[in-house]
């Protein structure tokens, strides 16, 4: 798809997303707007170790039709919902109040709100294609939506990082997810064609690699294994918590300021149970660096070992594959694909592979073969392409000249 198509089919999307909210709401929306899902090419499990990622933004978006309230109230409406309005008063939002999807948007307005922010009430109707439970940052998409319609909407004028950061602190103190802020950074700042190199220890400092898929004759894929992960059960929680008492054993600020040349000294002196959490985030730093370097040089092939490489370490260090994702990946490359590896937090979601263009086929046939053989569910599998952060939409009815 080219960039007019894709733009119109924004704008059609924008439209039907309006008439939605008019029929729930009655008048128009201030506006809408989009925040995309996410794919993280290399770097799992780094950002809340302050440490590197590169990400790249999903054509798969949360839309968001918003209209600011004068009385303090929230009104929030989902097209993939129970078709049931949640209303709720911004003053009285405190965390773990909103159970369920409304939380994150609630979260967000909460946040805001905490931080100082002069923000009210709006009425909110969100239409989302980014899938859920699939490791692609449903969550983000639907916080990040919510952070730029309402910095918009009450001229707050904050730059995406703080933007970015506010979504974070909806999903890790108003919902009790501890994530770090690569989806919500990724979400916000991505632009097309390009995959954006992080920092979280300092988010300001993102930089765009260029990523020239087509251009370079490659292709990305998308497999979802329908493997839902839920990244609330304490799973990641616990992870999280042994990377911190790692670092705190080492005497570091964080594990990303262990130098890969101690690492083997470092892996020493820990208890054995942390040891490999070490070794994954380490070298997984080293790992995004050196992709960087890659797409740098216009060699995107050569990420294909590196995603490769970086699923072997989720799966034996940091054990957050599961048999669906492992299969997934050796199905891809036995049929031909460069690289592949689980993307997101693991416990399920989604694999990515590199493959030639013209392989998509045989590589997305061959992992539904294996999946049919193993009496798996069949994969969702979608190729896709490095697309544009947060935005405002403008509906076609509104580009439209006037009728004399």
């Amino acid at each position: 798809m080219n960039r007019t198509d894709q733009c119109d089919d924004e704008n059609r999307a924008a439209d039907r997303v309006a008439d939605a909210f008019r029929q729930l709401f009655g008048g128009s929306p201030d506006g809408v707007w989009a925040a995309p899902g996410r794919v993280n090419l290399i770097g799992e499990h780094t950002d809340y170790n302050d440490g590197f990622a590169l990400p790249m933004a999903l054509p798969q978006s949360t839309l968001l039709a918003a209209r600011s309230r004068a009385d303090g109230r929230l009104r929030l409406h989902s097209a993939q919902g129970d078709g049931r309005i949640t209303e709720l008063a911004v003053a009285a939002l405190a965390p773990g109040t909103v159970p369920g999807w409304a939380g994150y948007p609630a979260g967000v307005v909460w946040a805001l709100a905490e931080a100082g922010h002069p923000v009210g009430g709006a009425d909110l109707h969100f239409d989302s294609t980014v899938p859920t439970g699939a490791g692609l940052s449903s969550s983000a998409a639907l916080e990040c939506a919510v952070a730029v319609a309402y910095d918009e909407l009450y001229g707050l004028c904050l730059p995406g990082p703080a933007l970015a950061r506010i979504a974070q602190r909806a999903e890790n103190a108003f919902v009790g997810v501890p994530c770090g802020i690569m989806d919500q950074m990724a979400s916000v700042c991505c632009t097309a064609g390009t995959a954006l190199h992080l920092d979280a220890r300092s988010p300001e400092r993102h930089r765009h690699v260029p990523f020239d898929l087509r251009g370079q004759g490659l292709r990305l894929l998308v497999i979802d294994t329908r493997v839902s992960h839920d990244l609330g059960d304490g799973a990641y929680a616990a992870l999280r918590a042994g990377c911190e008492r790692a670092a705190a054993l080492l005497g570091l600020p964080a594990l990303r300021d262990l130098p890969e040349g101690e690492l083997a000294r470092a892996l020493d002196a820990l208890p054995a149970e942390l040891a490999p959490l070490v070794r994954h985030v380490v070298t997984e730093n080293a790992r995004v660096g050196e992709a960087v370097s890659r797409l740098r040089e216009g060699n995107a092939a050569a990420l294909g070992p590196i995603l490769t490489e970086g699923h072997a370490s989720l799966r034996d260090d940091y054990r957050v594959s599961c048999p669906e994702t492992d299969l997934a990946v050796t199905a891809a490359l036995d049929a031909g694909a460069l690289g592949a590896r689980m993307t997101g937090g693991g416990f399920g979601g989604s694999v990515i592979a590199l493959v030639r263009a013209g392989q998509e086929s045989a590589v997305g046939g061959a992992v539904t073969a294996a999946f049919a053989a193993a009496g798996h569910r069949p994969p969702h599998i979608l190729a896709t392409t490095p697309s544009a952060g947060a935005r405002r939409l403008e509906p076609e009815s509104r580009q439209q000249p006037p009728q004399l």
